[in-house]
């Protein structure tokens, strides 16, 4: 039989028990409301609080133009200074700025004998009169101070002056002489103050007098900026409280050399990113990132390199981190500001090294070996770090196999322990150099897996089987972790839980992709045994900004409010209404039961908090209708006495977001009310409710 039909069945089951580990079904009775109810004697594992954890990456404006207070862009000069329309090689980032002739294009050419830092720097003349260069189409407010710096050196007479620039009038600009030029390259600070409101502005250099100029690094950042950290985001995400930041990321990791991104930030070479085909300043590197980790106080997870990277770098980074002043790479850390080791004890070894995207990509078999030797390497270099395997297990890898990759290597379902299951392989053969498994939920959203046709067929998901494909991913892969246990010898004793350190829940515009995530969340919780941290894409999803200014979004509000007030201790939950069957095949894009509470349409989780005994109870609400449902408690009863905290996130419109222009838009509604156990939920909601119990 077909395991598609397994699935099929599940729309007679009339009655499903939700527990923390696994769904139970029960044959139904009809009803004419929604029950659900909570089991308080049934306690899960406790909720790890690095479930509510960020994935960031060196891609896009993530950091560059993002969390990072730089406002310059290449201002190491990975490009030519010229007037050219095109840059060669292409640069797939947002917001990227040109450098800009000021003068004759002839004065500028391009030193790649005696470059300061990099491969190139751009040498002045001024043989013919004024010329320099220039970057426009900064954001500036008036009245905001501006710091920055400039690393140049001179021949002859000239003289160089930096402006800044936000009009067009000889008063609307601000200009510093540099003084006290030599042959030798030299760092210039410089500050300035905003003498307007715009979104053109220019930092201009320019020359004077005889001979010529070199340029070899600009930087210009806000004057508020917290240790070269925008001060607007770096306060929205203390406000958000996650607990840790996983870096560098992503596919651009296989191509990253550490070493590029440490020490004096003017001589870090730009690199070329063959990942996302564009260029990494580095100005963001090793310490930048503990800096920003203690600055949030967060816990660090550092990423190594296993796809173009080796054992050896990989150690040495660990080294560079946790070791003494005693050691090579700790002296060196010391001598680049930071004598004392930092502790790093979460440490990713390699990222998607499954995908054929990946550089360095290779087969399973002599990825475990290449992990193994990772592991080695780093743990004689710190005993103490923890190893994260960078996996996918069959749901994940089976999901990588769509229609542009036919022929299929293997069946779909790939075959548990087969040469492709990705977690299988690495778990049998490199268990020793293991503590916890990465996985990656990146549901396909435009197509299922038929089995019976061996073919994705292309579909268009309601919203409300879409905001359910990254929680079926969740419980699949737990699904996946069960079977381990059982045929990996060794697996069950150690325990491996998941690092689902990259995950996108949910699709649609504003509020929908907060519900999404909500709900991908709530599966979660359900599964703490088996999930211990997780990482969304991306930790710019909790805010909206500019270049100016930044605002927290909805989905920024939800993960406040569930670090804030979600219990530790999920309890299980059974109710009257099974959530729907979805289409496609189990191990490919959707577990054995579908994913959820029993409380069509709503997704329903409770929890509570091992400390003051307060059992809060989480409902989303994806519909455009009002919804209720009757609650009882198996164990306890509500305190009549007590008033029940609501904390609701409930916009006006599904569609709804908070805005640079209009930041209060969406809120957390707090509130307090009588114990009731009928609960009216309005539509497209998250709502939290914390009840004292008898």
């Amino acid at each position: 039989m077909k395991k598609r039909l397994l699935i099929c069945c599940l729309a007679a089951l009339a009655m499903q028990v939700c527990l923390p580990f696994a769904s139970m079904a029960k044959e139904a009775v009809p009803q004419p409301t929604i029950e659900a109810t909570v089991h308080l004697d049934q306690e899960g594992a406790p909720i790890h609080p690095f479930v509510h954890g960020m994935f960031t990456e060196l891609l896009g404006n993530m950091f560059e133009n993002g969390i990072w207070a730089e406002m310059l862009s290449d201002r190491k000069f990975f490009y030519p200074v010229d007037n050219s329309e095109t840059l060669n090689p292409r640069n797939s980032r947002r917001h990227q700025l040109r450098w800009r002739p000021v003068g004759p294009e002839s004065a500028i050419r391009m030193d790649k004998e005696n470059a300061y830092v990099g491969k190139q720097s751009p040498i002045i003349s001024l043989d013919s009169g004024k010329a320099g260069i220039r970057q426009a189409g900064l954001w500036l407010e008036n009245g905001r101070g501006y710091t920055g710096r400039v690393v140049l050196r001179a021949e002859g007479s000239a003289k160089v002056s930096v402006s800044l620039v936000w009009g067009n009038g000889a008063a609307d600009r601000q200009t510093i002489i540099l003084d006290g030029l030599t042959k030798d390259y030299k760092k210039y600070p410089f500050t300035f103050t905003a003498g307007a409101d715009v979104q053109d502005a220019a930092l201009e250099i320019v020359g004077e007098g005889s001979g010529s100029f070199e340029v070899g690094a600009v930087s210009l950042m806000p004057a508020d900026n917290v240790e070269g950290y925008r001060a607007d985001i770096l306060a929205i995400l203390k406000e958000v409280g996650s607990p840790i930041y996983r870096w560098p990321g992503g596919n651009f990791l296989s191509g990253y050399e550490w070493r590029d991104g440490i020490g004096d930030p003017d001589q870090r070479p730009p690199r070329y990113d063959y990942a996302w085909n564009t260029v990494e300043s580095n100005d963001m590197g090793t310490d930048e990132y503990l800096t920003w980790c203690r600055l949030l106080g967060s816990e660090p997870y550092l990423v190594v390199n296993t796809g173009f990277g080796d054992a050896y770098s990989a150690a040495q980074w660990v080294e560079y981190v946790n070791g003494s002043v005693d050691t090579p790479m700790g002296l060196l850390r010391a001598k680049n500001g930071h004598p004392e080791p930092y502790g790093v004890i979460y440490w990713g070894v390699g990222n998607e090294g499954y995908g054929e995207w990946q550089l360095g990509h290779m087969s399973p078999a002599h990825y475990v070996l290449k992990h193994n030797y990772f592991g080695e390497a780093m743990l004689e270099k710190d005993p103490t770090i923890k190893l994260i395997a960078s996996g996918a297990s069959v749901p994940e890898q089976s999901s990588q196999y769509r229609n542009y990759r036919k022929p299929y290597q293997t069946e779909l379902p790939v075959p548990f322990l087969g040469d492709f299951d990705w977690t299988g392989q690495l778990l049998k053969g490199s268990l020793e150099y293991i503590d916890y498994m990465s996985e990656h939920i990146y549901p396909n959203s435009g197509a299922y897996f038929d089995d019976e046709t061996d073919s994705w067929v292309p579909c268009q998901f309601d919203f409300l089987e879409s905001i359910r494909l990254a929680a079926n991913r969740v419980k699949n892969s737990a699904e996946s972790m069960d079977k381990y246990e059982e045929m990996i010898p060794g697996v069950k004793e150690k325990h491996v839980p998941y690092w689902i350190d990259e995950w996108a829940g949910g699709r649609g515009r504003g509020f929908q992709g907060t519900i999404g995530a909500a709900v991908t969340l709530h599966e979660m919780y359900r599964y703490s045994y088996y999930v211990m941290m997780a990482g969304i894409t991306s930790v710019g999803s909790l805010y909206t900004y500019n270049d100016n200014t930044a605002t927290i979004s909805s989905t920024g509000l939800l993960f406040k409010l569930f670090i804030e007030h979600l219990g530790d201790l999920p309890l299980g939950l059974t109710g009257n209404s099974p959530q729907k069957a979805m289409r496609g095949t189990p191990f490919v894009d959707i577990p054995l039961e579908p994913s959820g509470s029993p409380t069509y349409p709503l997704d329903i989780v409770a929890t509570k908090c091992s400390k003051s005994g307060k059992v809060m109870v989480s409902v989303v609400n994806p519909t455009e209708e009002q919804q209720s449902f009757a609650l009882k408690f198996d164990g306890g009863q509500m305190d009549p006495k007590s008033k029940v905290t609501v904390y609701a996130l409930a916009p006006a419109e599904a569609t709804d977001a908070n805005t640079i222009d209009n930041p209060g838009v969406i809120s957390v509604q707090t509130r307090t009310e009588k114990p009731n156990s009928n609960v009216t939920v309005p539509p497209h909601s998250v709502i939290l409710y914390e009840y004292i119990i008898k």
